[in-house]
């Protein structure tokens, strides 16, 4: 058994290739728009993933937007994914400064939580060990729910 990719649904593409491409810097590998079952497959990775390749394919995060409107509750969602950074701090303030609010902030040096639009919850982990406390980390309360 090999790991392949992790998808989630997601209910606005332009909305979610905002927060994924733009704010949390994903690469964009593939797109397929599959006009007979009505929906679209759009394939992510992180551009530090190069080396990771499985099948031919490098490990992706695969978006499905389902073109008719559902609702994703209960048993359709997941608990997180996890992206590794090179600095969590830097990473927490591009996205506050892009209009993200930050769940769990990195007060120990080391994780954060955000969401993406369709309430998908994203762990940010620091590279390597923890970075010292800083402000105005260590000060900052849990939003929401992560």
């Amino acid at each position: 058994m090999k790991y392949l990719h992790t998808m989630i649904r997601i209910t606005n593409v332009e909305e979610s290739l905002e927060f994924f491409c733009k704010h949390l810097g994903l690469v964009q590998t593939s797109r397929k728009d599959y006009e007979n079952g009505r929906f679209s497959l759009i394939f992510l990775r992180a551009p530090d993933d190069e080396a990771h390749v499985t099948n031919g394919r490098q490990m992706e995060l695969e978006l499905t937007y389902n073109w008719d409107p559902e609702d994703y509750t209960g048993g359709r969602n997941f608990g997180h994914l996890a992206y590794e950074v090179d600095n969590v701090y830097e990473t927490c303030q591009r996205l506050m400064d892009g209009g993200v609010t930050i769940n769990f902030p990195p007060r120990d040096g080391r994780m954060a939580f955000v969401r993406s639009p369709d309430n998908i919850s994203i762990e940010l982990l620091q590279k390597g060990d923890a970075l010292p406390p800083a402000e105005p980390w260590i000060s900052m309360e849990n939003i929401g729910s992560w």
